[in-house]
């Protein structure tokens, strides 16, 4: 490209076909098998395709081993929520749907088909996901609003024979959940101690609060636009009402007092350096996810606390936390495995993984893509970059182990031994794509 274009121009012109034979767009369809002469055309169309056809009319488990389903995701959202632009449009969220895939292939070398529905009726869209949800390994949900995205994916879930997974709630769950566990262990912290603030309530926000509970977290002060969700407001949804405390707290500034953890979801330059002298005596963690602009920026906190440990949604600080370091991995375990949903105790799973990686050595080309001579286990370091190739191979087998330990595997006597030896195979493979 020409580097005299700005980067607005550079990333329209990435978008576009850079020759006679490219198409528009980021993805398209690769065939995994020839079709040049007459005798591959009968068998990849008529008459010869009705033969798979046929098995799989005998028994749809068949659809795994003779169509592409087993490692096909279908991407799918009514683009209500789309990154920090909001509710743009179905065909203008289609850009992001299609750069999901690009990460799904990129990263777990799983094939993903963007669907951009236009209609935003919550009974609608549940019809359509759950009508066509098995002709996919998994569904993955993105961008849809909250509160409606809680209801469309509690339902799919209940419906659907393959993993529905909202990625806007459960990705960010995963890895700020692997970075709690590690600061936990560095500071010498008891989980059930911990006072957690969450600053936004929307799909992220109550599902990390969610997950942080379900490893033990105990005291969770979360707040919305309004302040802290407490008992005495009559403007909250069930889903805030199950985070409604008997509190004399309404501000950030009340709530964030003695906190060990804040996680900031919301919008830039919220937090002050007043805040965060309040906070817990020991190694406070702050995750800022606020894109493009944290809650605080990390040299503002750094200044403010030497003890405290930040990490934000941009590549250009450490501790990135960044989706990518969860979900295509997550879908490679749950497919290939073919989980029929992904449980509790798989995103747990993934959490471990990630949080057992960042104390690894790290590998030289992986300093290098983050332009970082030091990344060692610590304050700058405590989840791991989304360069590291092995975070396929640790996060993809935990979840299949925890998918058969927890019964959700359609594939028996699944040699996880076996798995981890392909996991790196093909971590080889796409390192050199990354």
């Amino acid at each position: 490209m020409d580097n005299n274009m700005t980067f607005q121009e550079q990333c329209l012109e990435y978008h576009k076909a850079q020759n006679e034979f490219d198409t528009n767009g980021k993805t398209g369809t690769l065939l995994t098998k020839p079709c040049s002469t007459k005798e591959e055309l009968s068998m990849a169309y008529s008459p010869g395709v009705a033969y798979p056809c046929l098995e799989i009319e005998k028994d749809t488990d068949k659809a795994y081993e003779y169509t592409n389903k087993g490692n096909l995701v279908a991407v799918i959202s009514d683009c209500t929520a789309v990154l920090g632009l909001g509710d743009i449009g179905q065909l203008a969220g289609k850009p992001v749907m299609e750069g999901k895939g690009v990460l799904f292939k990129s990263f777990a070398n799983v094939d993903a088909v963007d669907i951009e529905l236009n209609t935003k009726d919550t009974e609608e869209i549940i019809k359509i996901v759950s009508s066509m949800a098995s002709s996919f390994g998994g569904v993955n949900l993105e961008d849809i609003a909250a509160p409606r995205c809680f209801e469309i994916e509690e339902r799919l879930k209940e419906i659907c024979d393959v993993p529905v997974f909202h990625d806007d709630q459960h990705g960010t769950a995963v890895i700020t959940t692997a970075g709690l566990m590690n600061v936990v262990e560095m500071s010498g912290k008891e989980i059930g101690d911990l006072k957690v603030v969450v600053i936004g309530a929307g799909a992220a926000g109550i599902a990390c609060a969610n997950m942080y509970k379900s490893i033990g977290v105990k005291n969770i002060t979360m707040l919305d636009s309004k302040g802290v969700i407490h008992s005495g407001r009559d403007d909250l949804n069930k889903y805030k009402k199950r985070f409604a405390l008997d509190t004399e707290d309404r501000t950030l500034e009340d709530a964030i007092k003695g906190a060990d953890m804040v996680l900031g979801l919301s919008k830039a330059d919220i937090i002050t350096p007043e805040m965060l002298k309040s906070m817990s005596e020991r190694n406070p963690i702050i995750f800022a996810c606020a894109n493009p602009n944290p809650e605080i920026k990390p040299d503002v906190a750094k200044a403010a606390r030497e003890d405290l440990i930040i990490g934000t949604g941009r590549s250009d600080y450490p501790n990135q936390v960044n989706n990518v370091l969860g979900f295509p991995q997550i879908f490679r375990g749950a497919l290939d495995v073919r989980a029929t949903k992904i449980t509790e105790n798989m995103k747990i799973a993934a959490s471990r993984a990630l949080a057992a990686l960042a104390k690894e050595e790290v590998p030289a080309h992986v300093k290098k893509a983050n332009n970082r001579e030091n990344m060692e286990f610590g304050y700058d370091y405590i989840i791991p970059s989304p360069f590291d190739r092995r975070i396929l191979v640790w996060v993809s087998h935990a979840v299949a182990e925890a998918a058969i330990a927890d019964g959700v595997a359609r594939v028996k006597d699944f040699d996880l031994a076996a798995y981890r030896v392909e996991l790196e195979r093909l971590a080889k493979h796409l390192d050199g794509r990354l």
